[in-house]
């Protein structure tokens, strides 16, 4: 069915009951002008589907009140946004995401753009993860702070796109995987984001902070993506770990660490990182410590088909398809048992590693592997907005949080997949896309 926006202006109730009318006052007294309606709604914080809503929407673009549209009236002054006979969800919140990279460019390949062509690349790939329905991502790594400056420019409405948490660089060890790997000595310089004691990893913190920096990435183990490294090998020491861990949190900032082997993962729970990315080769001991520590685990367990089926048309080194091969099934079985043993988890996709608009597409993945339909939506709505400590702006359709919402036709409590194709997305009570 087709969206239609209807236009009106103050909010006044024509209540066939007290519940109702009080509903539209509240409405009209918080501001109201804007009232969004659909069949149903999925209410992430109960689990239940509620029929028949009306949200109604304030000036600031949060959420002024919730009625049943069946027993509420407003005026024609006020803008209807009718999303038709689908559901409303909360638009999704990505944890993982590299809107300045592109996954049809790997290995030495992208040695030939110059570095404002990331950025630039960036302002399309905000579009597509919006159109896709992810109104809020955290990036995980931007060089030269470009997705600071995406975060600006959205906030400035010069161009569309989510609600972006970003890291600007991402903090590791000499020839660890936020180096630059696999050039020559003649071609050697430290990185910005190169840290090899306590001491600079707290200077660095401090300074990504002070640059627009409002998470914190560091790459504790090896990467896929990195050369000359093991995928698994601890890269930063405890002390490194927590240096960062405890002038973020000072500085109110969460850190997110990259790690797929079993030390690093550790390590870095036990030094009070966040989240940890991938965790691929996490053993029991870890999963354990996961659930003792409430650490969140944000596993990117859909991009590891297209990384095989694509990499060496993409210009991917063998080395890293190798390495890619050797942990992809691993990380989903380690996910399986996370899952299974209460593991708090979140939903990351490493968008950049494979084409930005595609995240949704992990969702069936999770339930694959062990989820339900809820928790998988859960996992990429309230909490995601816990881990990012944005519970009272995002994450659910509630009173107070903004009206960032998203529609589907069908059940996706039913059918996890209805979540790849997004019919419509609304974000801070304006209609940014329909179909």
């Amino acid at each position: 069915m087709q969206s239609s926006v209807k236009f009106g202006g103050f909010l006044r109730a024509i209540a066939l009951g007290a519940g109702a009318f009080f509903a539209a006052n509240a409405a009209q007294a918080d501001g109201g002008q804007t009232v969004i309606t659909a069949s149903r709604y999925v209410d992430v914080l109960t689990g239940k589907t509620v029929e028949h809503p009306a949200i109604f929407v304030g000036a600031d673009g949060r959420i002024a009140n919730i009625a049943d549209a069946r027993t509420v009236r407003w005026g024609s002054d006020v803008k209807q946004i009718d999303l038709g006979d689908r559901t409303l969800l909360p638009g999704l919140i990505d944890m993982h995401v590299h809107l300045t990279s592109l996954a049809e460019v790997g290995g030495y390949q992208g040695l030939r753009y110059t570095d404002s062509f990331w950025t630039v690349v960036g302002v399309a790939n905000a579009k597509k993860i919006l159109d896709a329905g992810f109104t809020t991502v955290r990036n995980l790594g931007s060089a030269d702070f470009g997705d600071v400056g995406l975060k600006q420019a959205i906030e400035g409405g010069h161009i569309a796109g989510p609600r972006i948490i970003p890291a600007g660089w991402a903090l590791g060890a000499t020839g660890g995987h936020c180096d630059s790997g696999g050039l020559p000595p003649s071609m050697d310089r430290k990185q910005p984001s190169i840290v090899d004691s306590p001491e600079e990893a707290r200077a660095k913190v401090r300074w990504l902070h002070k640059y627009g920096a409002r998470a914190i990435k560091i790459c504790a183990t090896g990467g896929v993506f990195s050369l000359g490294d093991s995928v698994g090998a601890q890269q930063l020491t405890f002390d490194e770990m927590k240096a960062i861990a405890d002038e973020a949190h000072m500085l109110g900032l969460k850190v997110a660490a990259h790690a797929h082997g079993d030390d690093g993962i550790k390590t870095a729970i036990r030094a009070g990182i966040d989240t940890i990315e991938h965790c691929s080769l996490a053993s029991d001991e870890a999963i354990r410590l996961a659930v003792e520590h409430k650490t969140w685990f944000d596993m990117d367990i859909y991009n590891d088909d297209y990384i095989l089926a694509t990499g060496t048309a993409n210009g991917t080194e063998q080395e890293s398809l190798d390495k890619e091969k050797a942990i992809g099934l691993a990380q989903r079985q380690t996910f399986q048992r996370a899952v299974k043993a209460g593991v708090r988890m979140i939903f990351g996709t490493d968008a950049g590693v494979y084409p930005h608009g595609d995240n949704g597409k992990q969702f069936a993945k999770m339930v694959e592997w062990g989820m339900t339909p809820l928790q998988a939506i859960r996992a990429a709505t309230v909490n995601g907005a816990e881990a990012l400590g944005m519970t009272g702006d995002v994450g659910a359709i509630a009173v107070g949080r903004y009206a960032d919402i998203i529609a589907v036709d069908g059940d996706p409590l039913a059918d996890v997949t209805r979540l790849e194709h997004v019919a419509a997305v609304v974000k801070g009570g304006a209609l940014v896309k329909s179909e």
